[in-house]
């Protein structure tokens, strides 16, 4: 069977048991900031196992996008060394939310194996959890499987947990011998390639409490996990997951690109360099094509060091070229009728890849002399371990992932300091930290909920239509100096898309609750209380002492109307603007995220180089027409996610789409999917003034407007500064500023290069002066000089002056601004041709001392560094190396 039709008789099976088959949900999780990836199919389900969120159907089957190279599931290092890891795979999964539990669930992967995929019963062992009878009985009693076959363990293997406490369960895994003796028995859950896992059934059953205890769940559910290259190389006969028809078209890919063939061995150094190839694009063309972009931070920093350990192995092929982007059309080929979104992203994915690998291939080669340097410098002093700081050097300077330069380290037999790395990481990686523990601390955790109404339902938001409604409270969430409630019914919008969440009051009998931020969790929609007055005193009550009687549940819900209006009026514009955008710009711009508050929006877009003033002129202009055409939106809600793209709709990067899906047109402009809430006329936005355009990270832009009164007040504060400067400048209304400024700048700058000559030739004064005591051994005249805050233009002016003067010796220069070090380097034709001196090795050794590096021609080189208290030292490794060679 080939791959596709494999994967597709999973789907048919499971739709044949009343099964709904949803779409995979994008490799970056869209609502779930506790993921850098999706690394599971479980995790688009993961609010219905929390009970917090419902679907429509209470069966499901997919193929689902999975990433797993960050945090707890990391098999990043293990990729290629083996036959069956991967950042990237799909996950074949089905699923029971409330309805079939262990009967149906281990009958059916038995049926599918053995009586639909033929695979030989006698090479087939059955795991279950040490305590669960249930699962074994079924096993024996269901199933024809070997009873010598169902073996025990424990928790490491066989009990599943979402995290420290929440749903849990045993679980029963099925794994397949492939020893040609069938002798396996013995290796089963020793992570063997001989013996692999091929499914993993779990039984969702308990709720692990703050204490350990577990308490029965109301309902039970069934997540199921199997690995589709797994199951594929073994219906195929493959000894690897690699040997597959999944990667023989990217293996031919490279072949063409390289020269080199895939021969399928397990340790050969070329072959393990091609699969970490193509499975390092595929990684790379999915999570970008869902939204993800190289950075250095979080998923960025993962898909970095993705990218970059490619090109490192790619350098085994002889490679030393841009490779990765070629694949991404393969992938697209491929995979593209199971995923169209390659298809449609594929030239943008190209071309972020293609940008991502020349800005590092640029890098490559001096970061490699660099760590030679070290390496060369680590055996001469007989060290094996490079420092913590070296390592974070070549990191931050030369863009080297540290498990780049922990493989370099091993190909040369040496270690790395991996603490004092990541010492010299904390302080860069302590803002994302902070911001990550803000999102997760902000989503709720199962069973600190307190449920007031009669019946446990979630919120129904009805502020499309209505900024005001009474209601009820559903549901109290009170930790000492938090409070958040929940609504049977609400007009207040939950952060969404990019759109803030709405401010407001809700009223009751008793209290009036100030609403600060409105949050999503799961189906729930969140009102978190920054303040609680008493309604008959008016005196603050404090969050921790609000009481909830049933009597007065009863409540009155009202949106902050002008700051609710200010946000639409922005959210409408993003999608006027991303409109306009790909009329000036092309079709290949696409949203990568946005931001929609009261007072701005962000617009963040796929493009590749500058968007000209005049394009933003031309932007601005469409969207400001459109704003006077007042034409009126139409919402539709309910409508099939196939039939809105049908229908033209773009989907928005960040968002996360149901089966049934809302459309926001604005007729003859755009078609949208979009939750969020908008003006009723796009007259109403008033105002559209773009604030600024600048660059996210490679193939992206973003763009900052205003809309509205901010708008209005904004120009209406430039043109108040314009008079000013007017005023200033005392010219005539119907005068040109620009003009007159510009005089002054040209003006200023004149007096300042005539500064420059002045300082420049008192300089060049006391050089001389310096040059003529300059220390001579030899023949050879050895200067060294602090020239102070000189600029490095400045530093270089005066080495080559000094350099056409020196005759036969050799000079050190250095100067300090801002914490920084720059030095100069030179030596004359005469004491580079008698004593062979070298200013480019001079200069590296003098670096050093200073926490640098550098280089240059053996006439004339430079170099920088970052600790001035290390320029003495310097200066006397300078003077001691150019006697060694004279003396």
């Amino acid at each position: 069977m080939k791959s596709r039709d494999i994967r597709q008789s999973f789907l048919d099976f499971f739709a044949a048991k009343g099964h709904h088959i949803v779409r995979s949900a994008p490799v970056i999780p869209a609502d779930d900031p506790t993921l850098l990836f999706t690394n599971a199919g479980m995790n688009q389900f993961k609010d219905v196992f929390l009970d917090k969120g419902t679907r429509p159907y209470s069966r499901a089957a997919d193929t689902q996008k999975c990433i797993r190279a960050s945090g707890k599931h990391n098999d990043l290092e293990d990729v290629g060394r083996d036959t069956y890891h991967h950042t990237f795979f799909e996950m074949l999964g089905n699923w029971s939310f409330g309805d079939y539990y262990k009967k149906e669930a281990i009958g059916w992967a038995w049926e599918l194996l053995t009586d639909v995929w033929k695979l030989p019963k006698e090479r087939l062992y059955a795991t279950v959890y040490h305590d669960d009878d249930e699962s074994f009985d079924i096993w024996r009693r269901e199933t024809d499987i070997d009873p010598s076959h169902i073996l025990r363990f424990g928790d490491k293997d066989n009990f599943w947990e979402m995290g420290e406490t929440g749903p849990c369960g045993p679980c029963s895994e099925i794994h397949i011998d492939l020893t040609d003796d069938l002798s396996g028995g013995e290796l089963v859950n020793a992570d063997d390639y001989r013996v692999i896992e091929l499914w993993n059934l779990v039984f969702i059953q308990s709720d692990r409490q703050p204490d350990g205890s577990l308490v029965p769940l109301p309902n039970c559910h069934v997540d199921t996990g199997m690995g589709f290259e797994r199951i594929t190389a073994v219906l195929q006969g493959c000894q690897s997951n690699y040997d597959s028809d999944i990667f023989s078209p990217l293996f031919n890919a490279i072949t063409e690109l390289t020269g080199v063939t895939y021969e399928a061995s397990l340790d050969g150094e070329r072959d393990v360099a091609m699969r970490v190839i193509a499975d390092h694009a595929r990684a790379l063309a999915f999570a970008i094509t869902d939204g993800a972009m190289p950075g250095n931070e979080g998923r960025g920093y993962v898909l970095r060091r993705i990218l970059r350990r490619a090109l490192r192995y790619a350098r085994k092929l002889d490679c030393r070229k841009p490779l990765l982007y070629k694949l991404v059309g393969v992938i697209a080929e491929t995979m593209g009728d199971v995923f169209p979104e390659l298809k449609q992203q594929y030239a943008t994915v190209e071309k972020i890849i293609r940008s991502e690998e020349e800005s590092f291939l640029l890098t490559l080669d001096r970061g490699m002399d660099i760590f030679a340097d070290i390496v060369s410098s680590l055996k001469s002093s007989g060290e094996t371990v490079i420092s913590g700081h070296d390592a974070f050097r070549l990191y931050d300077t030369y863009g080297f992932p540290v498990d780049l330069t922990r493989l370099m380290a091993e190909e040369e037999g040496i270690g790395i300091d991996e603490d004092g790395f990541e010492a010299c990481m904390h302080q860069q990686k302590e803002r994302a930290r902070s911001d990550r523990r803000r999102k997760q601390q902000g989503q709720q955790k199962s069973g600190t909920w307190q449920w007031l109404g009669d019946e446990r339902s979630h919120s129904v938001f009805c502020g499309y239509t209505e900024l005001e409604a009474d209601s009820c409270i559903q549901a109290v969430n009170c930790s000492g100096d938090s409070l958040q409630l929940v609504l049977l019914r609400t007009p207040f919008y939950a952060e969404s898309g990019g759109q803030v969440g709405d401010r407001g009051v809700i009223t009751s009998s008793r209290y009036r609750f100030v609403v600060e931020d409105t949050q999503k969790d799961g189906d729930m929609i969140v009102h978190v209380i920054g303040a609680v007055r008493d309604v008959e005193t008016g005196q603050s009550v404090a969050l921790a002492d609000v009481e909830f009687e049933r009597s007065q549940l009863e409540v009155h819900a009202a949106v902050d109307e002008d700051r609710r209006r200010d946000t639409e009026r922005n959210h409408t514009a993003t999608h006027l603007l991303h409109s306009a955008l790909r009329s000036v710009l092309g079709d290949h711009v696409q949203q990568k995220g946005s931001l929609v508050t009261p007072e701005r929006l962000r617009f963040d877009f796929s493009h590749f180089e500058k968007v000209t003033v005049r394009q933003l002129s031309e932007v601005e202009r469409l969207v400001n027409e459109e704003i006077r055409e007042a034409r009126g939106l139409v919402e539709k809600s309910g409508v099939p996610y196939e039939e809105a793209l049908e229908m033209g709709a773009l989907a928005f990067f960040g968002d996360k789409y149901a089966d049934q899906v809302r459309v926001v047109e604005v007729p003859g402009v755009s078609i949208e999917l979009c939750g969020g809430t908008h003006v009723s006329n796009i007259g109403r936005i008033g105002l559209f003034k773009i604030t600024g355009e600048s660059s996210v990270a490679a193939g992206i832009r973003r763009i900052e407007a205003v809309t509205g009164r901010a708008a209005e007040e904004l120009m209406w504060n430039e043109y108040q500064e314009l008079q000013q400067v007017r005023e200033l400048l005392k010219a005539k209304q119907d005068e040109g500023v620009a003009a007159r400024v510009r005089d002054l700048i040209d003006e200023k700058k004149a007096l300042s290069r005539e500064l420059e000559e002045v300082q420049l030739s008192v300089l060049l004064d006391r050089a001389l002066a310096e040059l003529r005591q300059a220390e001579e051994v030899e023949g050879c005249r050895i200067l060294t000089m602090n020239v102070g805050q000189a600029s490095s233009s400045e530093l270089k002016n005066l080495g080559q002056y000094l350099h056409d003067r020196i005759g036969c010796g050799a000079g050190l220069l250095a100067s300090e601004s801002e914490g920084k070090v720059s030095l100069v380097a030179f030596a004359g034709d005469e004491a580079m041709k008698k004593f062979g001196i070298n200013a480019g090795d001079l200069v590296k050794k003098a670096a050093r001392e200073v926490q640098g590096g550098g280089g240059g021609k053996p006439g004339f080189a430079t170099a920088g560094g970052r600790n001035a208290a290390g320029l003495p030292k310097a200066f006397a490794i300078f003077e001691a190396s150019v006697k060694e060679l004279v003396q």
